[in-house]
């Protein structure tokens, strides 16, 4: 799965809320998993979403955090 950018945002998915890109799965879902202690292996475990996609997400993430520190 190539993926380009794991995070849409469309005002007609969800009102415009962000989600995990071709999925109706809200990004926020899996920051509260991992605020309540939870993996990313239950996240992945409860919601039919490609693991890759999660990394990718997650990975974009650190680089942008990287990014802003630099």
């Amino acid at each position: 799965m190539d993926i380009i950018d794991p995070v849409e945002v469309n005002p007609n998915k969800l009102g415009g809320e962000p989600v995990f890109a071709g999925t109706r799965i809200p990004v926020a879902i899996l920051f509260d998993y991992l605020e309540s202690g939870a993996s990313v292996d239950a996240f992945l475990d409860d919601f039919d979403i490609d693991r890759a996609l999660v990394h990718a997400f997650l990975h974009d993430l650190r680089k942008r955090t990287a990014d802003r520190a630099a």
